[in-house]
């Protein structure tokens, strides 16, 4: 069954998983071939998480788009889902049942067949099952009980880690089989006596038949990946890195074999072998892949942990009773039960009952939102020590948190500049290479000395030798592995190098308040007593009512109360009053501790401390007073302090010539307050997830923006920034969706992750031009340039001199950067 998709069916982009792709040009192919599929009005592959997503038109099949990524190569991934039926179906309904769910946009296939109870469907989508069951009720079919996966993006990602694992294995085996080769094949040249030993041991064509063993070994096994993407990529007019790679191992590879099998087709002056060249072209080019694999693969922890916030099962009434079923089963309406300490399933609004809720994913905020009658609830977010009744509004991927997924999935693509670059040139620069070696050969087969052929092969393979694309590979990989290093040393994880490229431009830092620029915990930050009263006498009068409270402005206190050393007393009574604080009895006095209309209410003036009150005012900080046997003893603030090292840190950004501006969800009077104490000129309150991205694209109008937070609700800031910067002690989730992650929790480490970069970026430019302009500038005279008028053919032996001589180059460049002084970026 094979139906287009209808236009009610049309909603948000489909994801597609895709397997396969391992390149750029992978990315182009995966990206036009769903382009041309009737029905899909745009497609956009994000290589980090290997997946498709497609807008989509009427007339879309699934099934269709499958089969047009299968055709070039590739494997979508489509979820596999089995629901069970009440009652068998009879041929009439298999077929309505088939056409039912065949409407579904992401449905591939639909398997329901006359007396069976059981419909198998392949679908893409994360909310692919709790749209399908929905679909098969609205059919007019009762489900029995579903079964298979809940859409989770474990699967999506997890080839990641499989990849590698393989390269890993596959690195481990060249590494092993291309040492002996180069020791025995290179440590003649550095150490002539072992040469002169070696020849006297073994026989050199036996030495020959050993280094073609261990070189065939390498290129045909660990090394094979190269050649079945690179050589039908350069078949198809389409060469990107693995063609260079495959070009020049199979250069150096076949020159050697001749050399080694059929010696007289060469001249004598000629006959040299390469095995060793090639050999390490694979080991270090697989070494460099699996830091790119390693990398990807982090990028999808972010969506898996995101993933994980959702809760797995909800308690629902439903017929008068109370049952526990899987979240993506909730309906818009349902009315959910919600016990102390559950996740909240899905997004509602509280119909009964009363709690604290920690939204902290979703605000930043460290402090529990209170909630009762007619307040929102989001999914994903963690009830506190109350119970409550909500209603359903948001169910699926309308949620907040599948938002944020969705968020985080779409703006953390593959962010390649630099290899973009090089393959843009090797489009041209493979071509040229070969075109050059044909012309080569063919002026010395007609033009050259005797013996002409011979001449001509070693004149052309010297060409393809000298332009070996080695140390192209390495002119990247290399200077963002020392690089990150130095930067790891300064406390600067680079989760992904490519961040070090976009970080040099960025004209903007954007932070986030809570946990960024402040500690993210509330303290007791302030206490001034009256007359009469001092602080070891006040704070644990205080402190034994508030250990009574559940209000999370309490539990600071009596934190703070205990980290100074002094001891709480029992309360004997205690009373809240809602609006207005704490009233009880402590070692027999009267303590009352809130807001000043409790004072007021009490008969007490709060005047003597009105300039405090001003003060802690304009510092955003909301004042608490405490009677001791009916006098005012104290104010009281608590509050969310700076870290130690922000203004310190915002001073080095200003100095670099940086806008620094603050993203909070947080109410704009504390903002602004935070901001006066640290510098921040531009501030951004009171903001939602989506408001953080939308602050972004204002603050993008002025150049590259990076992003820096800590928190789950920064996830989306951080991924659609154009850099995202996360505290190392923030959640897990920020981390994984962060470019960059500062380790110490040190806001300074912004700094020193853009004076790395600065000084990183340098270095691949320094890089790639020796890597491209030096072996380009010896082609002509691999070419036999200088042959007319002195006599001299460049030997392939020189080529790959040549060739050894730049990737030596390329890597002691890169090693300057351990000793980068950021004083001189």
């Amino acid at each position: 069954m094979n139906q287009s998709v209808r236009a009610e069916h049309i909603h948000e982009p489909l994801i597609v998983p895709v397997e396969g792709m391992s390149c750029a040009s992978c990315v182009k192919r995966v990206e036009n071939a769903a382009a041309k599929v009737p029905g899909v009005a745009t497609s956009a592959v994000n290589f980090a998480t290997e997946s498709l997503t497609v807008e989509l038109s009427q007339g879309f099949s699934a099934a269709t788009l499958a089969e047009a990524i299968r055709k070039v190569g590739y494997e979508p991934k489509a979820e596999k889902l089995v629901f069970s039926l009440e009652h068998p179906l009879n041929d009439a309904e298999a077929e309505r049942l088939k056409v039912a769910l065949s409407g579904l946009a992401g449905v591939v296939s639909v398997t329901a067949g006359e007396g069976e109870r059981q419909v198998s469907v392949e679908a893409f989508g994360r909310d692919a099952k709790r749209l399908v069951s929905a679909a098969i009720r609205s059919a007019g079919f009762a489900l029995e009980k579903p079964h298979g996966p809940a859409p989770h993006a474990h699967e999506t990602h997890s080839h990641h880690e499989e990849d590698a694992d393989a390269l890993k294995r596959d690195l481990a085996i060249a590494a092993v089989l291309t040492l002996p080769l180069f020791v025995l094949e290179m440590g003649g040249h550095l150490y002539p006596p072992f040469h002169h030993w070696l020849m006297g041991a073994v026989d050199l064509q036996w030495l020959y038949y050993g280094y073609f063993v261990l070189a065939t070994a390498v290129i045909f096994g660990p090394g094979f990946r190269f050649l079945k993407t690179g050589i039908p990529a350069l078949l198809r007019g389409h060469p990107e890195m693995n063609a260079l790679v495959a070009i020049g191992v199979l250069a150096a590879y076949s020159y050697s074999t001749v050399t080694t099998f059929a010696p007289q087709l060469l001249p004598e002056a000629a006959r040299f072998v390469y095995f060793e060249a090639a050999t390490v072209i694979v080991t270090l080019i697989l070494l460099g892949r699996l830091l790119e694999a390693r990398a990807r693969g982090r990028t999808g922890a972010a969506i898996r942990r995101l993933l994980n916030l959702q809760a797995k099962t909800a308690r629902v009434e439903r017929g008068g009773q109370a049952i526990d079923i899987p979240t993506d089963e909730v309906d818009v309406g349902d009315v959910i039960i919600v016990r102390p300490g559950e996740r909240i399933a899905v997004d509602g609004v509280v119909i009964d009952g009363a709690s604290n809720v920690d939204e902290s994913m979703i605000s930043g905020e460290p402090l529990p939102v209170e909630k009762q009658a007619g307040a929102e609830v989001i999914g994903g977010t963690i009830n506190g020590s109350g119970s409550f009744r909500f209603r359903a509004e948001k169910v699926g991927s309308d949620t907040m948190l599948s938002q944020i997924i969705r968020l985080v999935e779409q703006a953390q693509g593959a962010k390649l500049p630099i290899q973009a670059v090089v393959d843009r040139v090797t489009g041209w620069f493979v071509p040229a290479v070969m075109g050059v070696a044909l012309l080569t050969f063919l002026i010395w087969f007609i033009v050259g000395p005797e013996p002409v052929l011979p001449h001509a092969l070693v004149a052309a393979v010297a060409v393809l030798i000298i332009a070996c694309p080695c140390a192209m590979g390495l002119a990247t990989p290399t200077s963002i592995m020392v690089g990150t290093g130095r930067a790891a040393d300064l406390g600067v994880l680079f989760r992904k190098g490519d961040a070090l490229q976009v970080l040099r431009d960025v004209k903007t830092v954007v932070l986030d308040k809570t946990g960024t620029v402040t500690k993210g915990q509330p303290e007791l930050t302030d206490i001034v007593t009256a007359e009469g009263f001092d602080e070891a006498e006040v704070l644990p009068l205080v402190a034994a009512l508030e250990a009574r409270s559940e209000h999370p402005v309490a539990e600071a206190i009596v934190k703070s109360v205990k980290a100074r050393g002094l001891s709480i007393p029992g309360a004997e009574s205690f009373e809240a009053r809602v609006g207005y604080g704490i009233e009880g009895k402590v070692n027999g006095r009267t303590i009352a501790v809130g807001a000043d209309r409790l004072m007021v209410e009490l008969g007490l003036s709060v005047e003597a401390f009105s300039s405090d009150a001003a003060r802690l005012a304009d510092e955003g900080k909301t004042p608490l007073y405490a009677a001791v046997d009916g006098r005012l003893a104290a104010i009281l603030a608590v509050a969310d302090p700076l870290k130690e090292t922000s203004r310190d840190a915002i001073r080095q950004l200003k100095a670099m010539g940086l806008k620094v501006a603050m993203v909070t969800g947080d109410n704009a009077r504390t903002a602004e307050a935070i901001a006066v104490q640290v510098g921040i000129d531009d501030v951004v309150a009171e903001v939602l997830p989506e408001g953080k991205v939308e602050a972004l694209q204002h603050f993008r109008k002025a150049g590259p923006v990076a992003f820096v937070g800590d928190g789950i609700n920064d996830a989306p800031a951080l991924a659609a920034a154009d850099i995202g910067i996360a505290i190392g002690t923030g959640t897990d989730v920020a981390i994984e969706s962060a470019d960059v992650v500062l380790s110490s929790g040190a806001l300074t480490g912004v700094a020193d992750a853009i004076a790395v970069s600065h000084a990183t970026m340098n270095n691949i430019r320094q890089n790639l031009f020796w890597a491209f302009g030096y072996n380009v500038a010896l082609i002509p005279l691999a070419a036999g340039a200088l042959y007319p008028a002195f006599g001299i053919q460049l030997s392939p032996m020189i080529g790959a001199g040549a060739m050894a001589l730049s990737s030596v180059f390329v890597l002691t460049n890169a090693l300057r950067l351990r000793s980068m002084k950021l004083g001189a970026v």
